[in-house]
């Protein structure tokens, strides 16, 4: 069982780093908003040790009408914590602060690579596949709440 809990956005930088973005410098996994108070971040721990994280921005995507939107950005699970439902237990901790929130949608450019992933927690894709250039191709999606 995963302790989810909202972190600093301090605590998501290495991880972000480490496997979202091992190319770029600590300082370059800093995302625009990270400190507004909107916008919240969140850890899994397994056993006192943070495993998986996730930031959730309040961003309306202009493909979406609904006017309570938010982004999922910057998601990752340690390698050897995958599969045991950290990133999904992050996502229903997320979804109910939205809800709470009367978040109409939320939404995110997923990897190519990670998908299926989304999909198997009932988000949809919309629209052409694109490239966020030195990370890879992506695909917008979303899932109504």
């Amino acid at each position: 069982m995963m302790d989810i809990k909202i972190i600093r956005p301090e605590d998501t930088y290495e991880m972000r780093q480490a496997i979202l973005r091992p190319n770029q410098t600590i300082e370059e996994c800093q995302y625009p908003g990270d400190h507004e108070e909107k916008n919240f971040h969140l850890g899994a721990y397994y056993k006192g040790k943070l495993v998986s994280i996730a930031s959730f921005y309040k961003e309306k995507h202009a493909d979406f009408n609904e006017e309570k939107q938010f982004r999922l950005r910057g998601m990752a699970t340690l390698t050897e914590f995958r599969g045991q439902n950290a990133g999904s237990e992050l996502i229903l901790f997320a979804e109910k602060l939205m809800k709470k929130q009367l978040v109409g949608l939320w939404w995110c450019n997923a990897r190519i690579t990670v998908s299926e992933y989304y999909k198997k927690l009932q988000l949809q894709e919309k629209g052409e596949t694109f490239t966020i250039e030195h990370i890879g191709p992506h695909k917008l999606m979303y899932k109504k709440l």
